[in-house]
């Protein structure tokens, strides 16, 4: 049941992650900084760049929320076992995005340009990712067992 209830806290807490602040950027930090949060950085490459949100958008929202579900599909009993090879994939395509913003904060810190400085929802949605994945990998390993994820 613990396994359930972690999975299904996911899909409250993804989308608290996708509204808190990522980083904080700015040219310089006596102007004060702006918050980027995931939907804010979409909105500004949806403005500029649709095929790099496409991406953006299907590795930070789509891939670990459509894993999420299926991880609690399939520990509900609701969708067969063998989709574990799909979540798997969609896990990983969900970390892509998490090493996107480390890149940009390594970048940006590097040319001395601006200011940036990481925000505590970029720990809250790398941990959400981390933990979907930990799930995914106990949920397949006690159904191995052939016990049940409750």
């Amino acid at each position: 049941m613990l396994l359930r209830l972690a999975t299904l806290s996911l899909l409250i807490l993804y989308p608290i992650a996708w509204f808190a602040p990522l980083m904080r950027a700015g040219l310089l930090p006596i102007f004060g900084l702006s918050e980027i949060s995931v939907l804010t950085g979409l909105q500004a490459l949806w403005a500029s760049d649709i095929f790099l949100a496409l991406l953006v958008t299907f590795f930070a929202i789509f891939a670990p929320y459509l894993k999420t579900i299926g991880l609690a599909l399939v520990q509900w009993d609701l969708l067969d076992t063998r989709t574990f090879p799909v979540l798997h994939v969609l896990g990983k395509l969900a970390m892509a995005d998490i090493f996107l913003a480390a890149i940009y904060i390594t970048v940006v810190k590097s040319i001395g340009v601006g200011t940036i400085e990481p925000a505590w929802g970029l720990y809250m949605f790398t941990a959400c990712i981390l933990t979907s994945m930990l799930l995914g990998h106990l949920s397949e390993r006690a159904l191995k067992r052939g016990n049940e994820t409750t």
